[in-house]
């Protein structure tokens, strides 16, 4: 008789794919930044999956330097589809891609203003140089990105939006603003830059789910989305260095079927015997901004910046025809909350498993959709323990420490997924 963990079901093998870090040298850049004083090494590179143990050298995964700190970690790379082949680097140690099974990737193949980014529209020279900044010098905090706001990424934001666009409580469409539209975008470019930029409360509407529930979204009004749309752009130059290869949700390039394809690559060639599945439960509604904001801090001191995403969590929503005030969580639905649902789950989430990972016996590997992950594990033992633990390190994030059964957004929801490898395999099969 098969043996069963709550919530944790043994699987055939796996392979997740592996840490190569990658030092890179300062370059100069238009944007100025200074270093925050809190210590810790240059954050290395990370493909999709994690692993505890696989690649290791002298006990750790290739390219892994000495123990930091969990806010101080992180790595990304986006890569092409699973095609195993082999491949070097110079200093003579595989690359991500050959211990993956996947292709090379060449990076710098674009000119810097001809970089495309989540919208379509190219990057200019002085985002180029954001996000080279912010690749290079892992521990720098932006003061100065407001200036990157002009009125010509204004333009490409408010093209970029849908047409047919619900309005928000502002009542404007796309088509009515796109009379004197020029005159609107440069008058709109003149409040953000002088502080006069008010932004509106999100109207509710509601989805039916699947479950029979309601999902609360909220429309924001017209400039509003044209302001958070032209920040994303300019913070996804800084975060898309930071963010680990394992998240997939909202990300320029990345998508859903990406993410089941790196899982899949992580189940068939590690040794994963259990899987813990991962649901936050209500997270886009109870986000605590307090924490997001410090966050956010950890990479951007632009003062005027900070300001905007404030404005936006404190806008409130409107709700028939009644203000309510947001004390905690981000609409679901307006520009920037994908953006800030990834930050906030990038130090509470990502980075934290990925030190946790590194005193694992066994190979663990991670892959995350949003406010979804697939955890996968060597040992079962070790797959309770971490599910005891991050559900006490989620709730202390979030502020509700131990309220994770009551209400807390933290919920995590772990479920049997079934065996995915060979047919006639059993967990023992290609083991130690």
């Amino acid at each position: 008789m098969k043996e069963k963990l709550q919530g944790v079901e043994p699987i055939a093998n796996g392979e997740d794919h592996t840490n190569v870090g990658a030092n890179t040298k300062s370059m100069g850049d238009p944007a100025q930044s200074k270093t925050p004083r809190t210590s810790g090494n240059i954050m290395h590179e990370n493909r999709e999956t994690w692993s505890a143990s696989a690649a290791q050298s002298g006990g750790r995964p290739v390219g892994e330097g000495d123990s930091r700190t969990t806010h101080r970690q992180a790595g990304q790379e986006s890569d092409s589809g699973v095609v195993p082949m082999k491949g070097s680097n110079k200093g003579g140690q595989p690359t991500a891609e050959s211990l993956e099974g996947r292709p090379e990737t060449k990076e710098n193949v674009r000119q810097p203003h001809m970089r495309p980014t989540q919208g379509g529209p190219r990057v200019s020279q002085g985002l180029e140089g954001v996000r080279r900044a912010a690749k290079e010098r892992k521990q720098e905090k932006f003061t100065a990105l407001l200036h990157h706001l002009t009125i010509g990424l204004l333009r490409e934001s408010y093209h970029s939006i849908k047409r047919s666009a619900a309005a928000g409580v502002d009542q404007m469409t796309w088509q009515e603003y796109a009379e004197g539209v020029e005159d609107r975008l440069r008058e709109l470019h003149d409040r953000v830059h002088r502080g006069a930029y008010r932004a509106q409360p999100s109207r509710r509407v509601y989805i039916l789910k699947s479950d029979g529930r309601q999902r609360p979204l909220g429309v924001a009004a017209l400039e509003d989305k044209i302001v958070q749309h032209a920040v994303t752009r300019i913070l996804n130059q800084i975060y898309e260095a930071d963010f680990q290869g394992v998240s997939y949700g909202f990300r320029p390039g990345r998508s859903q079927h990406q993410a089941l394809d790196a899982l899949t690559v992580g189940i068939e060639r590690k040794k994963v015997n259990w899987i813990l599945d991962l649901d936050i439960r209500g997270f886009f509604d109870n986000l605590n901004h307090e924490q997001l904001v410090q966050y956010v801090e950890q990479r951007i001191a632009d003062p005027r910046m900070l300001r905007l995403i404030h404005k936006w969590l404190k806008a409130g929503v409107m709700e028939d025809g009644e203000w309510k005030e947001t004390e905690v969580g981000t609409p679901q639905g307006s520009s920037i909350s994908p953006l800030l649902a990834n930050i906030y789950l990038h130090y509470a989430l990502d980075l934290w498993v990925m030190a946790w990972r590194r005193q694992a016996r066994g190979d663990v590997i991670m892959v995350r959709y949003a406010d979804d992950a697939v955890l996968g594990f060597e040992n079962r033992d070790e797959a309770e323990r971490c599910r005891r633990e991050l559900q006490e390190q989620l709730a202390t994030e979030s502020g509700e420490e131990r309220a994770s059964r009551r209400r807390s957004i933290f919920w995590v929801l772990p479920t049997c997924v079934g065996r995915l490898g060979r047919q006639g395999a059993s967990p023992s099969n290609g083991r130690r």
